[in-house]
């Protein structure tokens, strides 16, 4: 019986031991920590390309390379990029090369390298940047997309009446441009008597495939047979115009197209039918007023324009990256925190989850045969990682080792919470807690709100972005990371609790979940504070002017008025689908959902960070809220990231960004003053 307690105070002391014997990794480390995501797997299933990102300091940018796996042997670096990236690796249909996209020059341009080795060769010298490309199904030709060149017409204009541009008018349409390739161009120097052969001299010379510049196109899918292209297209490249995309299909023989999808909204291709006969596409049918938030619908039709059918019906989730081959449609899905691959049914429409692999999967992509799959995915303890296996096998063969960079981290233990708003709705969120979390000890709180409204936070063992989590947890902090309403995983319903309703129920939804903390005993609720970017930092700003809650705030490329967001955003239709209104037709709902309402009941100190050149949250939203605070004689500091649009995307700029909330909360959540380092 004495043996026992001494057991317990022994391991106590032994997992202590442990605890402290790991490493806190610096900003700069966690920052560079390698990635990797869209793993292609060769046609006959035996190789894996795939892409790795990792950070070049010295250039201040983040450097993705393509790396390849062979007969699942371990990974090596395939390409080397020195000044920029490569990028969306697609195998020819025989497998023996693997193209890609790299700007090595002025311009991104298609790639090729021989899948058993050997240097890159350039094959595409357009005028414009390529952003997309297919290989057709015999191997034969190359089709990429690219906008129409009007530089010659735009220096004319310059020349003349100087630099000036129109509102929705300055663009150029997206065209699909042909290439033959012949393999036999590249690589090889001809004898003498074949220097004048056309097989030996061509170059690959493209071609544009649809002349027809009353639409800009989006995407486009090369049928099974090579006959016909099916494409996605709207009047112009606009952002906003994505309500009127259609889908229409190429005759490649008869060089016609013709419309096969039309309804008043969004319509979006997918992919074909492994027979040829179908395409699978997704739609909003006749909304454009509650798309942003509800679910997409799934059809499949014939491509004579009959039988027409609505698949998935009954699944109360968006689903991504889908693709039909003979075993079926498939997809991805946000299942509350986890993510896992869906199968449909094409014949009746019927939706199966298929529980394999991890938890969270990313991305994927099948065989030719469809017996083999490979894909990202991570766990809550684990960094994303290549799988490749079997389709639906149990033995899971693990492509990378990615993890092991943070063998010897102390970092966050994730579990999922949940608790009950003011309204009565259920969230959930995660609480990250240190390695040596004490149950009976009261910790400072850290709320981190994702953007969205339709992202989600999910268990990491690496939290970061701007805010240094990791750094906090191993400072003696807990962090909570709320799904509020509106995030996806949870169905239609839930994605429109915040409709008419944006700011204040999210805010219900911290402040709840701030309270079951606070009621549980394990917080210290004098010492609280939130943070997040985009949505997330619109609704700090919320919580800013109507809390005196949080000891300090930190708001990144939020909201602070809707009127002024509206007239400037690029997304103008997000705003009035969420409020149901424009400033003109309901002011009321302006003024109810924008902090800015309330700045006069301000009290927390509030740090602001924004992009100079941000189009999705103006700069202007920046400045109204620290202008007011500043009226107020609220302590506010407002940091603009030169250069930058909504995201902060270059590791040195992202690293100051994070030395600025670690002083910030430092000063106010610690009490300690902190200078940032310049060396």
């Amino acid at each position: 019986m004495k043996k026992f307690p001494l057991f317990i105070a022994l391991t106590v002391l032994a997992y202590s031991s442990i605890a402290q014997t790991l490493k806190n990794p610096s900003f700069e480390e966690v920052l560079s920590l390698r990635s990797v995501s869209n793993p292609t797997i060769s046609p006959d299933g035996n190789h894996v390309v795939f892409e790795s990102r990792s950070i070049d300091w010295k250039e201040n940018r983040y450097d993705t390379e393509l790396w390849i796996s062979k007969n699942g042997a371990t990974p090596f670096q395939l390409t080397n990029n020195i000044k920029d990236n490569s990028s969306n690796p697609k195998w020819s249909p025989d497998g023996r090369w693997i193209a890609f996209l790299s700007k090595r020059g002025e311009k991104t341009q298609i790639h090729i390298i021989r899948s058993a080795g050997g240097e890159s060769i350039q094959v595409t010298h357009t005028e414009n940047d390529i952003s997309d490309f297919e290989w057709s199904p015999d191997g034969k030709k190359i089709t990429f997309l690219q906008s129409e060149d009007k530089s010659k017409k735009e220096k004319e204009r310059k020349e003349k009446y100087g630099s000036y541009a129109v509102e929705d008018a300055e663009y150029s349409v997206n065209q699909i441009w042909i290439a033959d390739f012949n393999p036999l161009q590249f690589g090889y120097k001809p004898l003498p008597s074949q220097i004048n052969d056309s097989v030996y001299t061509k170059k690959l010379e493209p071609k544009l495939l649809i002349e027809d510049t009353s639409f800009s196109i989006n995407s486009y899918k090369w049928s099974p047979d090579g006959k016909k292209i099916a494409f996605e297209h709207q009047p112009d490249p606009l952002r906003n115009t994505f309500f009127k995309a259609d889908i229409s299909i190429y005759n490649i023989e008869s060089k016609t197209h013709k419309k096969l999808v039309n309804n008043l909204s969004y319509d979006g291709l997918i992919d074909w039918s492994p027979d040829g006969k179908a395409i699978l596409y997704n739609t909003s049918l006749n909304d454009s007023t509650s798309n942003y938030y509800l679910n997409g619908k799934l059809f499949r039709i014939d491509i004579d324009g009959t039988n027409k059918q609505q698949l998935a019906k009954n699944f109360d989730e968006d689903i991504y990256r889908l693709q039909w081959n003979s075993n079926g449609i498939f997809g991805i899905a946000w299942q509350k925190t986890k993510r896992p691959l869906v199968k449909i049914n094409p014949k009746n429409g019927k939706t199966t989850i298929l529980n394999f692999g991890p938890e969270r999967i990313w991305s994927y992509t099948f065989s030719k045969d469809g017996k083999k799959i490979a894909y990202t995915g991570s766990n809550d303890n684990s960094l994303a990682e290549v799988f490749h296996n079997d389709y639906l096998s149990k033995d899971i063969k693990q492509t990378t080792k990615i993890t092991t960079q943070i063998n010897d981290w102390s970092v966050a233990k994730s579990e999922v919470i949940s608790w009950k708003s003011q309204d009565g709705a259920t969230i959930e969120g995660i609480l990250h807690k240190p390695q040596n979390y004490d149950p009976n000890k009261k910790y400072p709180l850290m709320v981190i709100i994702h953007g969205g409204p339709t992202g989600i936070s999910t268990p990491n063992p690496t939290p970061s972005y701007v805010y240094p989590m990791i750094q906090w947890l191993n400072k003696g902090a807990l962090i909570l990371r709320p799904n509020y309403r509106g995030s996806a995983g949870y169905g239609e319903k839930f994605r429109s609790l915040n409709v008419k309703n944006l700011g204040v129920g999210d805010s219900w939804d911290v402040l709840s979940g701030v309270k079951f903390l606070e009621d549980k005993g394990i917080i210290d609720g004098d010492k609280v504070a939130s943070m997040g970017w985009s949505q997330g930092g619109y609704i700090s700003a919320f919580l800013t002017t109507n809390s005196d809650k949080f000891k300090a705030i930190s708001v990144g490329a939020g909201i602070s008025n809707w009127m002024t967001y509206y007239v400037n955003t690029d997304i103008h239709p997000f705003t009035r689908q969420y409020l149901k209104a424009t400033p003109w037709s309901d002011k009321e709902i302006y003024e109810k959902t924008s902090p800015m309402t309330n700045i006069n009941n301000a009290s927390t100190p509030t740090l602001i960070q924004h992009g100079e050149f941000d189009k999705r949250v103006p700069t202007a939203n920046a400045y109204e809220l620290f202008q007011g605070l500043q009226d107020k004689g609220i302590d506010s500091k407002l940091i603009i990231y030169k250069g930058f649009g909504h995201g902060i995307n270059k590791p040195k700029e992202r690293l100051a960004a994070m030395w600025h909330n670690w002083q910030w909360f430092g000063k106010y959540i610690w009490g300690e003053e902190i200078e940032i380092p310049m060396k």
